[in-house]
C-alpha cells in the first residue's frame, strides 16, 4: 500500500552471473615481458646471530635462577628464529629459481607481478618452516592446562590458503594453467629451451 508524500520502492533487481547478454569478454591487459630481478632474501628473512647461551650463575640464589631462565629462554626463541630465517632465505631463493623463469615465458610474467612472486616465495618458505617444526615439535604440545594442539598448526593451516590463492592466480597448478592464456607470440614450436 503506498503511503502519501512517500515515494515508492522501486522492484528488485535480479543479478544474474556468467554472461547472458553472449557479449565479448576482454582478455585484459597484455604486458611487456621483463627479466625479474631476485630480491635480497636477507629483507624478510634478516641474518641473526643469536650468540652464546647464557651461563649458568653458580651459587645462585632462587631469583638469579630464575633471571637464568628468562635468559636462555629468550636466548632460545633467538636461536630459532636464526634457524627459521636461515631456512627461509635458502627455501625462498629455491622457489624463486624453480618457478619465476617457467611464469616469465608461460605466463608473460612482468615487472609489475614481483611483489606477488615474491610473496608467493616467502609464503612457501614459511609454510615449509611450519611443517619442519610441527614434524620436530608433533601436532600435540604441553600447554598451560595440559596437551593441547600445537599453536603451528594453525599458522600452517593459514600460510596453505594463502599458497593456494597463489597457485590459482600465478597459474601453478594444471587446472590453473588452463585459464591463463599464453602471452602473445608464444607458440608451441618455440625452441625457448625453458622446459627442455
Amino acid at each position: 500500500m503506498a503511503v502519501p508524500g512517500r515515494k515508492p520502492k522501486p522492484p528488485l533487481q535480479v543479478v544474474r552471473e556468467g554472461n547472458p547478454g553472449h557479449r565479448p569478454v576482454r582478455e585484459g591487459a597484455k604486458l611487456p615481458p621483463s627479466e625479474l630481478i631476485e630480491p635480497p632474501w636477507t629483507a624478510f628473512f634478516p641474518d641473526i646471530k643469536p650468540g652464546r647461551k647464557p651461563r649458568a650463575p653458580r651459587g645462585a640464589d632462587e631469583e638469579q635462577l630464575r633471571e637464568y631462565q628468562d635468559e636462555v629462554a629468550a636466548w632460545m626463541r633467538l636461536k630459532l628464529a636464526a634457524e627459521a630465517a636461515e631456512a627461509g632465505r635458502t627455501a625462498a631463493a629455491r622457489e624463486w629459481s624453480r618457478v619465476v623463469p617457467q611464469l616469465v615465458v608461460g605466463a608473460g610474467l612482468g615487472a609489475v607481478d614481483r611483489s606477488v612472486i615474491v610473496d608467493y616465495c616467502v609464503c612457501v618458505a614459511r609454510l615449509e618452516w611450519c611443517e619442519y617444526r610441527l614434524s620436530v615439535e608433533g601436532l600435540i604440545t604441553m600447554g598451560q592446562r595440559g596437551p593441547c594442539r600445537n599453536p603451528l598448526t594453525t599458522v600452517a593451516s593459514q600460510y596453505r590458503t594463502q599458497l593456494k590463492a597463489y597457485i590459482g592466480e600465478l597459474g601453478l597448478s594444471p587446472s590453473a594453467r588452463g585459464r591463463i592464456p599464453p602471452p602473445e607470440g608464444g607458440d608451441d614450436d618455440d625452441d625457448s629451451g625453458v622446459f627442455d
